[in-house]
């Protein structure tokens, strides 16, 4: 899928972007996007990235973390999607330091080696060219640093595949077509389709130049956090 039409999707699912997110993840997302936190190594002070930052969900948790003397940016290219988060981060947490940044997640605004952690949630499943996506956090990354990148995976196991594509087909998508968003949350079957299994995204990770990477399956398989470290 070309990039404009992945912005055009994310801009039009932006109002109920975290409502469906809730119904996707069964209300798990939250916990989910704590591990890839506590994953990232990301403490008080850090200078930290939240790539393809959405409404802002992690990267405000990740402000809690890093503190009024750290610094958060949040990288999204959907306009809508950070105008929310500016909402949400000027209603909930005013004193913590986010800068929210319009930017791709394939050629970054950013100097070599200025991030002490990364986080990314439901991204790498999008960009158009995921090993790009991957050598670019690599460069902005300080060495040692850690990513740990969240996503929905197809499972390996034969009845969670079905078990998840019942779900989308029956809960989720008719969840979006009551908010007239059915051609938007089409994509989802043939982005998971696509979207490189565990052990795929470690050689990904590995090729882009991170010394180490390790890819933990949770949800049955149905979600993963890939941690990389530079």
């Amino acid at each position: 899928m070309q990039a404009d039409r992945v912005r055009e999707i994310f801009d039009r699912i932006a109002p109920v972007y975290d409502r469906l997110n809730d119904g996707l993840s069964l209300g798990q997302h939250r916990v989910w996007k704590q591990m890839t936190i506590k994953w990232s190594a990301a403490k008080p002070g850090d200078t930290c990235l939240d790539l393809c930052c959405g409404s802002g969900d992690l990267s405000l948790r990740l402000s809690h973390c890093v503190g009024d003397r750290g610094q958060v940016y949040g990288v999204d290219f959907s306009r809508e999607l950070l105008a929310i988060a500016k909402t949400r981060h000027l209603e909930a947490y005013p004193r913590y330091p986010i800068q929210w940044v319009e930017a791709d997640a394939l050629q970054l605004p950013f100097e070599e080696g200025c991030f002490d952690a990364a986080t990314m949630g439901y991204g790498l499943r999008n960009v158009t060219d995921i090993p790009q996506c991957l050598r670019e956090l690599y460069r902005v990354l300080k060495p040692g640093a850690k990513a740990a990148i969240l996503d929905f995976h197809r499972p390996s196991l034969d009845w969670m595949r079905t078990f998840q594509q019942w779900y989308l087909d029956r809960i989720v998508v008719p969840a979006a077509q009551n908010l007239g968003l059915t051609e938007e949350y089409a994509y989802i079957t043939p982005s998971l389709e696509r979207f490189p299994m565990g052990e795929q995204q470690v050689v990904l990770a590995q090729q882009a130049g991170f010394g180490l990477a390790t890819h933990y399956p949770i949800a049955g398989g149905m979600m993963g956090v890939l941690v990389v470290t530079k």
